[in-house]
């Protein structure tokens, strides 16, 4: 299974510095949402040239034109592109259009979707690489929130997935053990008092 590290913080300063204390233990480079709105997508291409051997993924969430905005992406050096779930599956298509000119991926992100496992079925078809099944920061927040469904979501879909909703050291054996071909750590990493010792710590807790 592989690493993403999402990294959500607002400066392409900041977001450098965090790649590079944790990229020996990482696969992917996940731009969040917030940090590709505060710095543009000038952010993506700074990654790329900085890690050209690792997958950046560009957060984009996008919910409309999913053509032009994974081809903008792409452009500025992206490797994969987030299209929303509970977008119209002509925007999931417009953005794979894009992807396969490019030979690169997109990836629909099932936040807010209610049936996550028949979503992913569906978007699989369309094109997409595979889906992330994601509980945002907000739903983390929310008394008695677990991985549990996500993981449960994964399992019942039988589509390629990822895993994003406060995966830890703790918590991402059992996301290994859910058939997941990629765990996304985003605040286990970036938050640690040494992140590099915390990237280490995750893959260390892989079988």
């Amino acid at each position: 299974m592989k690493i993403q590290f999402a990294i959500d913080t607002l400066t392409t300063a900041a977001a450098l510095d965090l790649a590079a204390a944790a990229a020996a233990h990482v696969d992917i480079l996940e731009l969040g949402t917030p940090l590709i709105k505060s710095e543009g997508l000038s952010v993506v291409t700074a990654m790329k040239a900085a890690h050209p051997d690792k997958v950046v993924f560009a957060d984009l969430k996008t919910m409309d034109a999913g053509e032009l905005e994974a081809e903008i992406a792409f452009a500025a050096g992206a490797d994969l592109v987030t299209v929303l779930g509970s977008a119209d599956d002509s925007t999931i298509t417009g953005a794979v259009k894009a992807a396969t000119k490019h030979g690169k991926g997109i990836v629909v992100d099932l936040i807010g979707v209610a049936d996550k496992a028949a979503r992913a079925k569906e978007v699989v078809a369309l094109g997409a690489e595979f889906v992330e099944m994601h509980a945002g920061l907000d739903e983390q927040a929310k008394e008695g929130y677990s991985l549990d469904g996500l993981l449960e979501a994964g399992r019942a879909a039988g589509v390629p997935f990822s895993v994003a909703g406060g995966v830890n050291a703790s918590s991402i054996a059992a996301v290994q053990a859910s058939g997941a071909q990629i765990a996304v750590a985003g605040g286990a990493i970036y938050g640690a008092s040494d992140v590099g010792a915390a990237a280490a710590g995750l893959r260390a807790a892989l079988v």
